[in-house]
């Protein structure tokens, strides 16, 4: 404040001289001034009294002290001020000085501010005692980077300032109307704003005894704390704001944060209250209600309804959390009515068990731990899969439709460090045989593009099943298969060698006229059945002795294998018995998506063979 206090000085040995001496004009010029704080030229003041209102003009070149000292003369910015003042001014009348200025302005290559200013007060008893208002006139601003920008800002700004013992007392309040920002990264597009505040400036600590904070559509803010100003580090904070409109600060406040998260791109309905409190820069508490509250992904990877939770934490102490939803949807999977207990101590929870009702049946979560070390989540849960309807499963999925039941184990599952990993195996029962999954890890799970790898193990797969699941035709027997090495790039396979054959052992093994025609069209254009034309229509149905297929994707091209190579290609089905038939495939490599399209095809029961 010394600056203010020598402007202060200033004035009073101005005004002295304008008393003692009747002078009628003062005019004074400077041509370079230099400070700490920026740097003025051109400097030109004048004050007039010998008019119906005595006024006073200035005009000043000014540049900030962060500005190149090399700065180019058109990036000066031009500061401009005229005001009206009292008609009688007199020693006595000092306590009161009133003024107006109008069409004040500070205008520079990425700045233009227009104002108008009016100051109540001054001083009192020699002292800085001031009382002001600004109001701005469609302002402007923006950065050389682009990051900080303003359009057409109207609003007022009222600063009141005294001076203590103690140092100072200040209070202000900000109405901002109408105008536009970017503050990356928040766009805030039009006014309707206030801010309300309070509080005493001592030393390097600004101290906000209160303050009200007032956001158009979303919600209101009391506050006190302390700020220390060499640092513009927050040390205390005590705040709450009562009731939140999601609907409002999510597209304002919060998805701006959210960045390529999987919550970046939601819409929320519903209420949130908030209360936390800082010391010494530390967080010591917060209280977080979530009230009614309905949040949908907008690509439909998740929806929760009447979402409603408590959640209070403490340094200091545990404390129970509460979480519950009426229903909801996870990849289009319906999710049940859910009621979740929990508690937090510190930075870490756990919760003994969680159900989470998913179809017809649930996901069950034990021995759930989780803690947050060195900014990083770490956690870790066991899960068992309840048995679920495979046909509402692969419904809801969109996939091909599957009969039975699926349940699964999943011994541990760890997070660490941005990825989830399972120790042991999960096992799903399906097709009445088994699918093991291994070796299981996922980055970003939750990211807009998360990466999966994973080992797959089938064994003794109902053939039956799942040619009729399928509509591929119908082959008696069971079927082995293993995917190794697979990894998913935003669930979209990218790398894997895999490879189904049929089971060994001794069962039936039938292969229908059907199938045969579908595993031809599988094998390409030049696959053929060894068999005449004529004699594949006497049979509806054919022995095998071993049928298997395999693809190794690199590159999003398919290296294709059989049971055996030849030197033509490689065998698909090979006969056994009577009647027999063998399949060939002749296409050794094919583009993944083209394999994909024939699977379709062959699925959607539109494929014809080419039999030899």
């Amino acid at each position: 404040m010394n600056a203010l206090s020598r402007l202060v000085s200033f004035f009073c040995l101005v005004s002295y001289s304008v008393f003692a001496y009747a002078v009628s004009e003062i005019s004074i010029s400077a041509a370079r001034v230099e400070h700490a704080m920026g740097d003025a030229k051109d400097i030109a003041l004048i004050v007039r009294l010998n008019q119906p209102k005595p006024t006073v003009k200035l005009h000043a070149a000014f540049k900030p002290a962060k500005a190149n000292v090399q700065i180019k003369p058109e990036d000066w910015m031009q500061f401009d001020l005229a005001c009206d003042l009292p008609k009688s001014l007199n020693p006595q009348s000092l306590n009161a000085v009133e003024a107006r200025c109008i069409n004040g302005r500070l205008k520079g290559t990425r700045v233009d501010l227009p104002f108008n200013l009016e100051i109540n007060r001054l001083f009192n008893r020699n002292q800085l005692d001031l009382n002001a208002v600004l109001h701005l006139k469609g302002a402007s601003f923006s950065d050389e980077a682009g990051l900080h920008a303003a359009e057409k800002l109207n609003g007022t700004l009222t600063v009141a300032l005294k001076q203590e013992a103690q140092g100072w007392q200040w209070q202000t309040s900000l109405d901002w109307q109408t105008g536009e920002v970017f503050w990356q990264p928040f766009y805030i597009e039009s006014g309707g704003h206030t801010v309300a505040a309070s509080g005493t400036l001592k030393d390097d600590m600004l101290h906000v005894n209160h303050a009200h904070l007032k956001i158009n559509r979303v919600g209101e803010l009391d506050l006190d704390g302390v700020i220390r100003l060499s640092d513009a580090k927050l040390l205390d904070l005590n705040a709450t704001l009562p009731k939140l409109n999601l609907s409002a600060a999510y597209p304002l406040l919060f998805k701006p944060l959210l960045g390529n998260t999987a919550f970046n791109n939601a819409t929320i309905e519903g209420d949130a209250a908030l209360a936390l409190k800082m010391k010494n820069a530390e967080l010591q508490s917060f209280a977080l209600k979530l009230n009614h509250v309905d949040i949908v992904d907008i690509n439909n990877k998740f929806a929760f309804y009447q979402l409603n939770a408590n959640i209070p934490w403490s340094y200091e102490a545990s404390n129970p959390v509460q979480l519950s939803y009426d229903h909801g949807s996870l990849l289009n999977l319906p999710l049940g009515k859910t009621q979740i207990n929990a508690e937090v101590n510190r930075f870490s929870l756990t919760a003994p068990n969680i159900r989470l009702p998913l179809l017809d049946g649930a996901l069950s979560l034990s021995n759930v731990s989780a803690a947050r070390i060195r900014d990083e989540w770490y956690w870790h849960l066991s899960a068992k899969l309840e048995p679920i309807s495979m046909s509402d499963f692969t419904t809801q999925l969109k996939l091909p439709r599957m009969l039975g039941k699926a349940s699964a184990e999943i011994p541990l599952v760890t997070y660490s460090g941005g990825i989830l990993t399972t120790d042991g195996s999960m096992v799903l029962h399906v097709f009445n045989g088994t699918a093991t999954v291994t070796q299981l890890t996922m980055q970003t799970p939750l990211g807009i593009a998360p990466k999966l790898n994973a080992e797959i193990a089938l064994r003794n797969l109902d053939l039956g099943e799942l040619t009729r699941t399928f509509s591929f035709g119908a082959i008696e027997g069971k079927l082995d298969g293993d995917i190794k090495a697979l990894e998913l790039q935003n669930w979209k396979p990218v790398t894997f060698d895999a490879i189904v054959q049929s089971s060994p052992g001794k069962y039936p093994k039938k292969i229908s006229q059907r199938a045969v025609e579908n595993i031809s069209a599988l094998g390409g254009g030049g696959a053929a059945a060894a068999v005449q034309r004529s004699f594949l229509r006497f049979f509806k149905q054919f022995n095998y002795g071993k049928m298997g297929l395999s693809c190794r994707l690199r590159n999003d091209i398919c290296e294709m294998g059989g049971v055996e190579s030849t030197a033509q290609g490689y065998i698909i089905v090979k006969g056994s018995g009577i009647p027999a038939i063998t399949v060939m495939g002749y296409n050794q490599t094919v583009g993944w998506s083209e394999l994909l399209a024939r699977v379709k095809r062959v699925t959607g029961g539109n494929s014809k063979a080419v039999i030899e």
